[in-house]
């Protein structure tokens, strides 16, 4: 009998009873404004809180209210700027009290150099208490006693962390790898050693060779480099489906895109069926998780040391290259929408207050605080008015591999002037054979279904749109160009400026375009 399976999930049920006890009684609007007194009682005597008068924030009839009054909006540069450099000079009781050992480095998808993302001992012990949770979510869905012995695969950066004397920097996986429980050393994969190695392409290989040696039944990582690492271990072994080596294979936990346009291509890789469950764990905290199998949606950890506002996402409150403008709306969880897209903006007990994630999110209910990440702030298409949503274009690509029975297993887009008006243009990442302008008139049917905006900027504005279909290694071999391989990395849905002049040049350069 699997005694250490049979203990562990007990144990998880046992937890798992306090939480969905909460869920039953837990108020989300309640929970957001206790965590923010929380957070502002905690930080009123650092410098940040000294600044904005949290202890009189505190005291207001409205806390809510007050906050968002008295405390601008920041995105990354500013608050970098006017208070992170400090912490990173070492000061103590910048944004947070305490001096911050940890730094996690984050370039997202849309900036060139790193950020530095300041991680506290609060910090790891909320995205820990989530990921606990989201393991103890399990529970209800009747795996047999031995899944909960099978290991798990965590493909993330290095776990190695650079020391400057006075802070740790790098992935945040080597930031939360020292706080893994000493219980679960023996189902983490692919161990300490490997997760170390900083070179994505000796990670790989020596993932690869150890294949065979581990019992997998949970992988989680993002869809591009958990695709490759498969591809490559069928390759090695001869084998028809990842599932001839690990058999046990039950659950992937993907995050960081769409998960819709790779899961095709999953399919092919698997030999039984898989669960898929998303994860929304950024180096700002651990904000949402998926709950239920038959919804692709995730819900909001409104109880666990971050609060949320919700900026609209329009021409108010962001210029035409998604930057934001001063003094923008916002609405706390109690005044959201459904069906609205929201920017979201962040206040965590790591020091970031009214933070810009860039990312965007819709509410699917925002009474069970159940949402969808739509794309981000500077991920999308809009150069006359055809506000395409990276949803919009994943969805599209999503109905164009069902329709024509293919693969695609990377796309980007972009806009440009074209003559005196504008125009689009697809580059997809695929391997299998087929017709281009078949391809390009599909997606332009389906987005003209999708988006009204789209489909009247067609006749007026866009008469014109464009297809480049590349193998998909083109895509893997630029982020490698860009130090970009592996790890939480993702190839950008939209090019934009000098990141289309980039990858334009960069296909020129290797003879896979001539131009437009």
């Amino acid at each position: 009998m699997a005694i250490l399976g049979s203990i562990i999930k007990k144990a998880y049920e046992l937890r798992n009873m306090p939480v969905e006890l909460r869920k039953r009684m837990l108020n989300p609007v309640a929970a957001q404004k206790q965590q923010l007194k929380k957070l502002l009682g905690k930080a009123q005597f650092t410098a940040f809180g000294e600044e904005y008068g949290f202890d009189s924030i505190l005291e207001a009839k409205d806390t809510e209210a007050a906050f968002a009054e008295r405390v601008p909006v920041f995105d990354y540069n500013s608050m970098y700027k006017q208070w992170w450099y400090r912490a990173l000079n070492g000061e103590a009781y910048v944004t947070w009290p305490g001096r911050v050992k940890y730094f996690a480095l984050s370039s997202g998808t849309s900036e060139a150099s790193s950020k530095h993302i300041p991680i506290t001992g609060e910090m790891l012990s909320s995205i820990k208490r989530a990921s606990i949770r989201q393991l103890v979510s399990t529970t209800k869905y009747g795996f047999p006693v031995r899944f909960y012995e099978k290991g798990m695969l965590m493909i993330g950066g290095s776990t190695h962390l650079q020391y400057n004397g006075t802070y740790f920097a790098g992935d945040l996986s080597g930031i939360t790898a020292a706080s893994i429980p000493f219980w679960f050393e023996h189902f983490y994969k692919p161990g300490r050693r490997i997760s170390k190695t900083s070179d994505w392409a000796t990670k790989l290989n020596e993932m690869v060779k150890k294949a065979p040696s581990w019992d997998i039944g949970v992988i989680v990582g993002v869809p591009a480099w958990v695709q490759i690492l498969l591809e490559r271990i069928i390759k090695e072994y001869n084998l028809k489906t990842i599932h001839d080596i690990w058999p046990n294979l039950t659950v992937y936990v993907h995050s960081g895109v769409s998960f819709a346009p790779y899961e095709k291509s999953f399919e092919k890789l698997f030999g039984k069926q898989v669960i898929y469950s998303e994860s929304y764990l950024a180096s700002e905290g651990y904000i949402a998780y998926q709950t239920e199998l038959d919804k692709r949606i995730m819900q909001l950890i409104v109880d666990n040391g971050i609060y949320f506002e919700f900026i609209p996402f329009n021409a108010d409150n962001f210029d035409d290259d998604g930057n934001l403008l001063p003094n923008p709306m916002t609405v706390a969880l109690k005044d959201a929408r459904e069906n609205v897209e929201y920017a979201l903006l962040l206040t965590t007990n790591a020091g970031a207050w009214r933070y810009l994630v860039g990312d965007t999110i819709k509410f699917t209910n925002v009474k069970k605080c159940e949402i969808i990440i739509t794309g981000r702030t500077k991920q999308f298409l809009s150069i006359c008015g055809e506000h395409l949503s990276v949803e919009n274009m994943s969805r599209a690509i999503e109905l164009l591999q069902d329709d024509m029975n293919i693969t695609v297993k990377e796309f980007t887009v972009t806009g440009f002037r074209h003559g005196s008006m504008f125009a689009h243009k697809w580059y997809l990442g695929s391997d299998d054979v087929f017709d281009a302008d078949e391809a390009l008139r599909k997606i332009d049917e389906y987005l003209n279904r999708l988006n009204d905006d789209y489909m009247v900027e067609r006749t007026e504005a866009i008469p014109e749109i464009f297809i480049k279909v590349l193998p998909s290694q083109v895509f893997y071999d630029y982020m490698k160009l860009k130090g970009k391989e592996g790890s939480a990395n993702k190839f950008p849905r939209v090019l934009k400026g000098q990141r289309f002049e980039e990858w334009e040049n960069y296909l020129r350069e290797n003879g896979y375009t001539n131009g437009t």
